[in-house]
């Protein structure tokens, strides 16, 4: 496959090495890329995604590495670019996936007893799930309120928090719901098909 790629630059050793590391470099970013984010498909429920993501991922990297392996002996440069794009890959992949920020999120805030009440319904009236519970710090009556919402506007919800209540005390954790859980917005069957 490759070869047929290459076939019009025989003359040219130089240019066609050059091309095919970068071709072996890229390929490879966006297979280890696709793998980072089927492994945390896979981690969030997100199976089907994941699988088809594994398929291309595979399929990639048959091609890459059997160019890479095919030449090592006389070309060992194409092992380091092939190195240098899976190191790439996987920095790539993990920022694409805060970028997509699959999941829901747990935001616990600990907030003065009157601003708490602000805060919760602040956020139920952005069509979040809210919990809120009585508490008692060293000094004074506090408000637990539990948030639950899509990890992707975690930092808008923590900003607006901050912006009622500078001094409150959050925490976010990612969750994985069994049941029994506050339903942000109907399911479409885009969303039914990914789960």
């Amino acid at each position: 496959m490759w070869d047929s790629i290459f076939s019009s630059l025989n003359d040219q050793p130089a240019l066609q090495l050059a091309l095919e590391c970068a071709l072996i470099f890229f390929a490879r970013i966006i297979e280890v890329s696709m793998g980072t984010l089927r492994i945390i498909l896979i981690n969030k429920g997100y199976r089907k995604p994941g699988v088809v993501l594994a398929f291309f991922e595979v399929l990639m990297w048959v091609f890459v590495a059997s160019q890479v392996i095919s030449g090592i002996n006389e070309q060992p440069i194409k092992a380091i670019v092939y190195s240098l794009g899976f190191a790439t890959g996987v920095y790539i992949g993990s920022r694409l996936e805060n970028y997509l920020a699959f999941g829901k999120v747990l935001i616990q805030v600990i907030s003065d007893f009157g601003v708490g009440s602000t805060i919760a319904d602040a956020m139920r009236a952005e069509g979040m799930g809210v919990t809120t519970a009585k508490g008692f710090g060293k000094d004074a009556e506090k408000s637990v309120i539990m948030i639950y919402a899509n990890r992707k506007g975690k930092d808008k919800i923590i900003q607006k928090i901050k912006a009622m209540d500078a001094h409150a005390m959050i925490v976010t954790n990612e969750v994985s719901t069994t049941g029994g859980y506050f339903e942000t917005s109907p399911s479409s069957s885009w969303r039914r098909f990914i789960k």
